[in-house]
């Protein structure tokens, strides 16, 4: 699902090809960093396909940027901005093809944390597993939730919260339903 923005709004593949440019990478080297094709690439830049979460957390890392640049806009008004996000005008990250969309609920990113709120659809795991100088606690509103932490594996469920700092992390939804949960991250990563 592609998030179209207003016009004086920069799109996700905007902001990709002109970070790419400004860093004097070629298409072609990216997509081979990313282990992914020039046309996929050249779909993303042009706002036609939608990169997973993977694929944002190795472009900002390749591009040596946060992921908050990767970010979509916030689209609520001007005297809200800072103070208070509504429901459809929260920032989005990611696509339903790795099968994780987070939606920065915080109202930026001004503070020690933020806060995001995760869905994870059913039968979808995590690609590669992530290990970030932070401290996580996130809370499980719906359905389950396969987590392996450090050396450690735990299912949690609706009402259930769960922490890691700094540790290794992969998260999987074996499940018929999607886990919804909500993250607070500190110090802030997106």
């Amino acid at each position: 699902m592609l998030h179209q923005l207003p016009d004086d709004l920069g799109t996700l593949g905007a902001d990709i090809r002109a970070l790419r440019k400004a860093r004097g990478v070629t298409l072609a080297e990216l997509a081979e960093a990313l282990g992914r094709s020039v046309g996929w690439l050249s779909q993303v830049e042009r706002d036609k396909s939608e990169p997973t979460i993977s694929d944002l957390r190795q472009i900002a890392m390749l591009m040596d940027v946060p992921m908050s640049m990767l970010f979509g806009q916030s689209r609520g008004p001007a005297e809200e901005q800072g103070y208070v996000v509504r429901a459809g005008a929260r920032r989005q990250m990611g696509s339903y093809e790795e099968g994780l969309v987070e939606e920065l609920l915080s109202p930026d990113l001004t503070d020690d944390f933020e806060m995001v709120h995760s869905t994870f659809e059913p039968h979808s795991e995590m690609q590669l597993p992530a290990k970030r100088p932070t401290q996580e606690v996130g809370y499980i509103i719906s359905g389950r939730l396969d987590l392996t932490i450090g050396e450690r594996k735990f299912t949690v469920g609706a009402g259930d919260s769960f922490r890691f700092r700094n540790e290794l992390y992969k998260w999987a939804n074996p499940y018929d339903a999607p886990c919804v949960a909500i993250w607070v991250i500190a110090p802030p990563v997106y």
